[in-house]
């Protein structure tokens, strides 16, 4: 009766010290991977402002909607161009008639507009030494008159924006991550604490250490790996639910193959923290004497 009370409550002792393991580490993973959902949507929304501004490329007058096509493509080959779109003189018209109501060609009794050639451009190229490259390509080419794009002045102030947000994020998921490590390391530390006669005790009876340390490693790496597991199923459950909550973007930010992998590296990551931890923590007591073990 005795001895299966003193079992229980060995048992319970166990599962309760693995119990805060995976709570400490959930929560310490939880909070790395909504930094990391953050970080990797700012610049994939960053990507997106980037791709997302258009260069016009304004024929001169005397050129036909036919001859703004040839020199359309003359275009389509070329590394800055991409989503390229022709707006013929009707088009155009028909544009700033919708946009401010005025007939022009009821005004001067003919289209005064000229074709026009809209294009966006990859991420990389949204710089200003690239803009001025471009720029001058494109005005070399037959038949163009004008070229409107963002100015440099422009792009140079958002990227300097979006490279300081990302190195804020960077910083801070560095520094949680480091926090993140101390946390487990002492969470673990205090686990195989309580074990640590048990150790020496196999010590004794001559128990290798790679004997002593496989099943303590092993153990606390599951315990990383279902508290990888606990905070992507947490993750997932908010972003499902965050439609409900008014972002109905949200899966255009964080699409589920990103999601996917930030979940397996989140699982990875307390696997493999919860693993090096236990190692470290294990080998300190295997070079203890059996007097340090009470200190």
């Amino acid at each position: 009766m005795i001895e299966m009370k003193k079992g229980k409550e060995v048992k319970i002792s166990y599962w309760a010290a693995h119990a805060t393991t995976i709570v400490s580490v959930t929560l310490v993973l939880l909070i790395i991977g909504i930094i990391a959902l953050v970080t990797t949507s700012a610049r994939r929304e960053t990507q997106r402002l980037q791709e997302s501004l258009e260069i016009s490329v304004i024929m001169a007058d005397s050129i036909s909607d036919s001859s703004a096509a040839n020199t359309l493509k003359l275009l389509q080959n070329r590394p800055f161009c991409r989503n390229l779109r022709l707006i013929t003189r009707d088009e155009a018209l028909q544009a700033w008639k919708n946009d401010t109501g005025e007939d022009l060609e009821a005004i001067f009794g003919v289209n005064p507009l000229s074709p026009e050639i809209s294009f966006t451009m990859p991420a990389a190229w949204s710089n200003p030494d690239s803009l001025d490259r471009m720029q001058k390509v494109l005005l070399a080419l037959p038949g163009v008159e004008e070229v409107a794009m963002p100015g440099g002045d422009l792009v140079a102030t958002m990227n300097s924006n979006i490279g300081r947000l990302s190195m804020i994020l960077g910083i801070i998921a560095i520094v949680l991550l480091l926090i993140s490590f101390v946390l487990i390391n002492n969470t673990v530390h205090l686990t195989i604490y309580a074990r640590r006669f048990i150790i020496h005790t196999m010590q004794l009876v001559g128990a290798t250490n790679g004997f002593i340390r496989r099943p303590v490693v092993w153990r606390n790496c599951c315990a990383g790996l279902l508290s990888g597991l606990i905070a992507s199923c947490i993750l997932a459950l908010a972003l499902l639910m965050a439609p409900k909550a008014g972002f109905t973007d949200i899966s255009n930010v964080i699409p589920w193959p990103l999601f996917g992998l930030t979940s397996l590296a989140l699982i990875l990551l307390g696997g493999g923290i919860c693993a090096l931890t236990a190692s470290l923590a294990t080998g300190r007591y295997l070079r203890k004497d059996y007097s340090e073990l009470f200190h």
